[in-house]
């Protein structure tokens, strides 16, 4: 079966469609991940307690495939009476998956501040969340925003994996024409594009943010 541009150009307003639910699952996703993974490294640094527990539940997240944790959420929790609509599952999935990966962003961001900066705010009397909120945050943030931008569209390349869920994305509008019409290279093809694109207008912003940081060298 040959490759049809006037097909592929027909079907492109329903492959389309889903646009608006793969950058909700994304924009959601990427801000629940970015709070779970905060979440996640001041929990392991609380204590020497809840370090190695809060350390091995983050290495859980990040060994197991993602497919294998929503499958997990959407089909097996049903059998202990905990059924949830299949977005939800989508975006709780996502989050607790790339939160794991976000954490050690965290980490890395906070190890590269110099003790001397929290040891300074103390000598000034600033208690441990005015240190952490005033001093730290600031320099971590700037630290993050690169990483983070990259989590974020590779958040937006993981949404077509929803589609197993029945979550009407754009991957899920093209399953659905090629179910209908038994064609799939042309559906696959639009929604490719369509992913290009929002990658492509992904980057842009985040590399305008990261000149808006000074972390890129500006040319002359």
């Amino acid at each position: 079966m040959k490759f049809d541009f006037a097909f592929a150009i027909e079907i492109f307003p329903r492959v389309l469609e889903g646009i608006g639910n793969t950058i909700l699952v994304a924009i959601l996703s990427s801000l629940g991940a970015t709070v779970l993974g905060f979440a996640w490294e001041i929990l392991r640094r609380s204590s020497r307690i809840a370090r190695p527990i809060t350390q091995f539940l983050v290495d859980v997240i990040r060994s197991t495939p993602v497919l294998v944790q929503v499958y997990f959420l959407f089909f097996v929790l049903p059998y202990y009476g905990v059924e949830l609509p299949a977005m939800f599952v989508g975006i709780f999935g996502l989050s607790v998956y790339f939160s794991g990966y976000i954490s050690e962003v965290f980490k890395a961001g906070i190890d590269a501040i110099p003790r001397g900066q929290s040891e300074a705010a103390e000598s000034l009397g600033l208690g441990r969340i005015d240190t952490t909120i005033f001093v730290i945050a600031p320099q971590m943030l700037r630290n993050v925003a690169a990483p983070l931008g990259a989590y974020s569209v590779s958040i937006l390349k993981s949404t077509p994996l929803l589609a197993v869920l029945g979550v009407p994305e754009m991957l899920g509008r093209a399953f659905d024409v090629a179910s209908e019409t038994y064609r799939y290279a042309e559906p696959t093809f639009v929604s490719g594009v369509l992913f290009l694109a929002l990658a492509l207008i992904a980057v842009f912003f985040i590399g305008r943010l990261e000149r808006r940081l000074g972390l890129t060298t500006v040319s002359h």
